[in-house]
């Protein structure tokens, strides 16, 4: 009776040990879950999910597919339009045009890096090159000398900032995103500032008017 009695005994305070231990691993769970919920709250995306395509939620407000092209097309707008500004100073053969490169390129500079500190909050990836229009309008310009290339300088950055401007216009308006309507506001600033430059030069003809 007395040795049953110590094997009892012993199972009783196997299962008391292992209920213990299950106890204190649901308690570090719930921790490490109490963690991850204050590191990454509900509705935030990981990094890169803002892009899966559709609207999703952040913290900010809903995330539309038109609030992650916005951020890609000041990215990429700064792509091309921070070389091009720059080729201006040294290729541009009327000091105004000239001085409108180098305002441009400076402004574009700052947009930049608020589009990638902005893109980088909500989760969104942006590209790393300009696209294939933007690639052609910079080889256009590399083939231009003297006054044909003041005019092909202003005619490009004046048809490009009045396509973007329209953009952003719309997205400020729908946006359900308090993150994206205050970029596309300060975004705004910037592209209403270049277009008036450009104008300045005297140089804007028709076809840049879009």
């Amino acid at each position: 009776m007395r040795k049953s009695y110590g094997i009892a005994e012993t199972r009783r305070r196997r299962r008391f040990g292992l209920g213990r231990v299950l106890l204190v691993l649901t308690a570090v769970a719930a921790v490490v879950a109490a963690f991850a919920v204050v590191i990454r709250p509900t509705g935030v995306p990981a990094s890169g999910a803002a892009n899966l395509g559709g609207t999703v939620n952040t913290r900010w407000g809903r995330l539309s597919t038109a609030d992650r092209q916005l951020l890609v097309a000041v990215r990429q707008a700064g792509l091309w339009e921070i070389p091009a500004g720059q080729q201006a100073q040294q290729r541009a053969s009327k000091p105004r045009v000239r001085e409108v490169g180098q305002i441009i390129m400076q402004q574009h500079m700052q947009l930049d890096a608020d589009a990638r500190a902005t893109a980088e909050r909500l989760g969104v990836l942006l590209p790393s090159e300009p696209n294939g229009s933007q690639k052609s309008w910079l080889r256009e310009m590399s083939g231009k000398y003297g006054i044909e290339y003041d005019k092909t300088f202003v005619l490009r950055l004046r048809a490009a900032h009045g396509s973007v401007f329209s953009v952003i216009a719309k997205v400020r308006a729908q946006s359900e995103n308090t993150e994206i309507r205050a970029f596309a506001e300060r975004s705004m600033k910037f592209v209403n500032t270049h277009m008036s430059l450009l104008e300045s030069t005297g140089l804007v003809a028709r076809g840049a008017l879009r």
